[in-house]
């Protein structure tokens, strides 16, 4: 019996396009996505919400729902040539799954991201607000909620999940726009365009090499026993991508190395590996002692760097240098977390004290500008901080 999946939104390439066009006009546009990655290897896109600006529309918000899945859907190339037009203001909330998904997905790229998350870390937000919570707190506005947990592969859809779906979209028009002013306002628009270029080039592209990297103890083992490890990695990525599954339901990562320790050679040896899941050991123990056979063959990855253990005496300026990023953050409204990680401060810490130069973000672009010079110059005796008479800290010259 063949499976259909009925249309739940736009079903005319005509509607794309003039959707396109308005938002060519107008120089915004909003988008938001519905997708599943649960047990798969990468997401599925589901829907895609389009907001435009439409005065004839009720709000002045012209809203659509694309979908991908349905047997009709039309093509959404003018829509994703929009996406990659630089004239093209494009409007997401935690935007960087989404935009990996649509790059993917329609073949495009996504040039000119407004992330509604990280501009309100730039006034006075946090740096992971959710999209209710800010257009509540930015516009007045209470959304409903109840379909965060949707289905959204199953078809058809209801109207309330279509509903839950648009609202996702429709006010992220105005919730950008509040926030661009607000930025304007105190001066960190710039800022907070940098910021979002991160997001523009997000990508859901798996490297073998990371991954390799973030094995649990890999570094333990030895040389051999990692090219062996190495293999495994390449050989899980590509049977999971074939059967579009999640990689680790296949080979979890610490029965990867496991495996690249004892480097078995025969299915008795495999079927001896505690965790190694049934269906892999039933339907690909002979891949598998493949890919064990060939990482025997195969030339070592280096052992990561290790890194450097800490002075004594970085602690306290370490905690120092937390300080005077909470004073900035605190004076700016810029959030703490979007300056400098705690582990970025340990590590600039310890990079001075060995007479180094730092590449580290916070010494760049708008966080320079913020804190990071005023960081190297305290860290150098330059600067001291101390109580000032209202009680507060204090930055003075040394």
């Amino acid at each position: 019996m063949r499976i259909t999946h009925q249309p739940t939104g736009v079903d005319s390439r005509a509607v794309v396009a003039e959707i396109a066009e308005q938002a060519r006009g107008a120089g915004r546009l909003a988008i938001d996505t519905e997708f599943m990655s649960e047990r798969r290897y990468r997401a599925m896109l589901c829907l895609a919400q389009v907001a435009v600006p439409d005065e004839t529309a009720d709000g002045g918000v012209r809203t659509e729902v694309l979908d991908p899945l349905a047997d009709d859907a039309p093509d959404p190339a003018p829509l994703a040539a929009a996406l990659a037009d630089p004239a093209v203001e494009v409007i997401v909330h935690a935007g960087r799954q989404d935009v990996a998904i649509l790059r993917r997905t329609w073949r495009t790229d996504v040039t000119n991201v407004f992330d509604t998350q990280v501009a309100a870390g730039f006034v006075g937000f946090g740096t992971q607000e959710g999209y209710k919570q800010l257009v509540r707190k930015v516009l007045g506005t209470s959304l409903p909620g109840g379909e965060a947990f949707t289905q959204w592969d199953r078809r058809p859809l209801t109207p309330e999940q279509l509903e839950y779906a648009r609202g996702d979209a429709a006010h992220l028009l105005q919730l950008g726009r509040e926030l661009e002013t607000r930025l304007v306002e105190a001066g960190r628009l710039e800022w907070a365009r940098e910021e979002c270029a991160a997001v523009a080039a997000a990508s859901d592209e798996r490297d073998p090499d990371a991954i390799y990297a973030r094995l649990p103890r890999v570094d333990r083992l030895k040389p051999a026993q990692r090219a062996v490890a190495r293999e495994l990695v390449e050989w899980r990525e590509g049977a999971a991508r074939e059967a579009d599954r999640a990689a680790t339901s296949l080979l979890p990562d610490h029965v990867l190395v496991e495996l690249a320790r004892r480097r078995p050679d025969s299915r008795d040896e495999l079927d001896s590996i505690r965790g190694l899941p049934e269906a892999t050991l039933h339907r690909r123990h002979r891949e598998l002692l493949e890919a064990i056979e060939r990482g025997r063959e195969r030339e070592a990855p280096p052992p990561a760097e290790g890194g450097v253990a800490p002075h004594p005496d970085d602690a306290p300026l370490v905690a120092l240098a937390q300080a005077l990023v909470r004073h900035r953050s605190q004076a700016s409204g810029v959030a703490a977390q979007l300056i400098a990680t705690s582990p970025e401060l340990t590590r600039l810490v310890a990079d001075v004290r060995r007479g180094g130069s730092p590449e580290l973000p916070v010494l760049t672009g708008w966080r320079r500008e913020l804190v990071g010079a005023e960081l190297l110059d305290l860290l150098a005796g330059r600067l001291t901080l101390g109580v000032g008479p209202d009680r507060r800290l204090a930055v003075r010259e040394a």
